[in-house]
């Protein structure tokens, strides 16, 4: 049973990791507890938000399908951020979660090159001599040799529920454990650590009185994540049937039950070792921590289409079953609930991402990749990202082809994995826009612009697409340019022509660049501006037109962060002498200098890549190579 790649595991991370790789034409093999679990959304019911739909449009520029999956199975789509600046927009759509497990499994079914089988994975092989791992053995004495190896396993690596003083070894509610596999994990000298994350009770839809609650509908026409999604439809305008999200709040009542609790919460009696996610946590730990406010927001999230269930966003706990019932019938809506599942905390086993090159293989065991949760992050679109990414470079591997890496200032998938592996983590890492110093060059918007010619070059987009693809780019620029080197001066006709639609008038001669950087300026005014000059924008593509406003739009602001990569580029290209001495550096701590004289880096790239390397100690090192250069 010989592979060119095996995945491990059926969540967000495994299916683009085996979808990927087997449409580069690899060999694949999907192993999987479960195959009705694959693609189970295990929290939330929703994919996309801030940072997060960054990923998602990442993902499907590269070839990837949660975008795709999410558009057929989507019961609510909107724009977050939409009256803000387009870098720090994100997309969010709410899930049929069991639609989307259907379109999941079915699509992985149909994917050529791709093979399923349920198992489950107890240890890895290894070729001691090269220290590569080559195969796996599974829990009924299957054995499996690949070529490269990744492993998606989310939280089931030695998995642990605890709802109050109840405790159960699950990977999920109702799954078993990866008991084994994270024993053999530490054994292979992987550095493995405990991380915690939750879930919060669904409650019966008829038992809720939504009547006082206040609805969050979707956006009309709904924005979707993928491009397969927008070809399908072509000029066919499609609106899906959206349901609406409801609002409701906790009180002191509420906090009054959660803290009379404390001393029954896992979370604070030391049952729970792992450390759980800054960004999203318990409600019995918003309340200890944020003791002065007054209440807290929830909404009420319909599960599927069908909507006999609702998740309570906001409230996750691991308190107590009668604690769960208290605190849920003291919030207005919900007096009457009835609990269909309850909420719980469970601890996993991760790798320390520190042990991980750029590219999400280990360091110290060869062929063997880790994507998604074992990495130390949370959340849908972080795993899917990891999980295409660590597919692709497993796939290029195994065909003996160059790996890729993103840089920060590419995608935001670059961004996660150089945060990981140079910093690690101790908690769940979750994606937001701030995590992006260039965040204004990565928009939703320009993902394909920007991801797209790699996914052709690897064989992941249709030439039609990139054809498509080429001209927009090309649009693009020559739109750009005419609007930059095209003067406009205060004749009456372009006086009547802005009055027309609603421009404010101009008294000096200055470039249409200028004038369509306005923020008032949109695409039809854009368009119009054609009825008066040689304007090219008549037979653009829409996507090549919102492409130019927006970089018309924040020009200056654009140029000078593409002036700070560039003298980034320039800076990382700097040699570093071999006899260069680390020691007594100023500004360099003595965990950075050890590192440096550890690994040696022959240049400030190299070194970029070692983790705990900041940027600004980058920077002491090139100040410091530079005058010993001029002494």
């Amino acid at each position: 049973m010989d592979y060119d790649v095996i995945v491990v595991g059926g969540g967000h991370a495994g299916i683009e990791a085996s979808v990927v790789a087997a449409k580069m034409g690899c060999k694949t093999l999907l192993i999987t507890m479960l195959v009705e679990q694959i693609g189970a959304a295990s929290c939330n019911p929703a994919m996309g938000g801030l940072g997060k739909g960054h990923l998602i449009k990442e993902i499907d520029a590269l070839g990837g399908v949660m975008g795709y999956i999410t558009d057929k199975s989507g019961i609510q789509f909107r724009v977050l951020n939409a009256s803000k600046g387009p870098a720090v927009r994100g997309t969010r759509a709410q899930i049929d979660m069991d639609r989307y497990k259907i379109i999941a499994r079915n699509l992985c079914y149909h994917t050529q090159n791709l093979e399923i089988t349920q198992q489950m994975v107890d240890s890895l092989l290894l070729n001691e001599s090269k220290n590569a791992v080559i195969g796996l053995k599974t829990s009924i004495g299957k054995t499996y040799y690949a070529k490269k190896i990744v492993l998606t396993t989310g939280t089931f690596l030695r998995g642990k529920i605890h709802i109050g003083e109840s405790t159960s070894h699950n990977g999920r509610a109702g799954e078993p454990p990866a008991m084994q596999l994270g024993e053999d994990l530490r054994t292979l000298g992987l550095e493995v650590g405990r991380l915690k994350t939750g879930t919060c009770a669904r409650i019966k839809a008829s038992s809720i009185n939504f009547a006082s609650l206040e609805k969050h509908y979707g956006d009309t026409p709904a924005p979707f994540f993928s491009r397969q999604t927008q070809r399908e439809l072509g000029e066919n305008p499609f609106n899906p049937t959206q349901l609406p999200c409801y609002v409701t709040y906790t009180n002191a009542k509420t906090h009054a039950i959660i803290r009379a609790n404390f001393h029954r919460a896992p979370l604070f009696t030391g049952q729970i070792e792992g450390i759980g996610p800054r960004y999203c946590p318990s409600i019995e730990d918003k309340v200890n921590r944020f003791a002065d406010k007054e209440r807290h927001q929830l909404f009420l999230e319909p599960q599927t289409l069908e909507a006999n269930e609702y998740y309570i966003n906001g409230l996750t706990s691991s308190l107590p079953f009668d604690v769960q019932e208290a605190m849920i019938h003291s919030i207005e809506g919900l007096e009457n609930a009835e609990i269909v599942r309850y909420g719980y905390a469970i601890e996993y086993d991760y790798v320390n991402p520190t042990e991980l090159k750029h590219t999400l293989e280990t360091k110290k065991i060869k062929n063997l990749y880790c994507a998604g949760q074992i990495n130390g992050t949370t959340g849908y679109e972080e795993a899917g990202a990891q999980g295409i990414f660590a597919g692709i470079n497993a796939a290029l591997s195994a065909q003996n082809k160059e790996q890729i890496t993103l840089k920060r200032n590419e995608a935001y998938i670059g961004v996660m994995v150089d945060d990981l592996v140079t910093k690690g983590t101790k908690e769940p890492y979750r994606m937001f826009s701030s995590r992006a110093e260039y965040r204004l060059l990565l928009r939703e918007g320009n993902a394909i612009f920007r991801l797209g010619e790699l996914a052709h070059n690897l064989g992941l987009m249709e030439e039609s697409d990139f054809i498509e693809l080429m001209r927009d780019k090309q649009e693009i620029k020559e739109g750009l340019e005419w609007l930059n080197q095209t003067p406009i001066t205060p004749t009456n006709e372009v006086l009547k022509f802005l009055d027309s639609i609603q421009e404010e008038k101009i008294s000096d001669k200055t470039t249409w660049g200028v004038i369509v950087g306005r923020r008032s300026f949109d695409l039809q005014k854009l368009l119009k501006i054609c009825a008066i000059t040689n304007a090219p924008f008549a037979h653009y593509s829409t996507r090549a037109l919102e492409e130019i406003l927006v970089e018309a739009k924040y020009s200056n602001y654009i140029q000078k962060q593409q002036n700070l990569i560039d003298n980034m580029d320039k800076m990382l290209s700097i040699t570093i002498p071999q006899d260069f001495v680390f020691d007594g550096i100023p500004g360099l701590s003595l965990e950075v200098i050890e590192k440096l004289k550890k690994f040696n880096p022959k240049s400030l790239f190299e070194a970029s890549e070692i983790s705990g390397v900041t940027p600004a100690s980058l920077e002491v090192l090139q100040l410091y190579i530079h005058l010993r250069s001029k002494s």
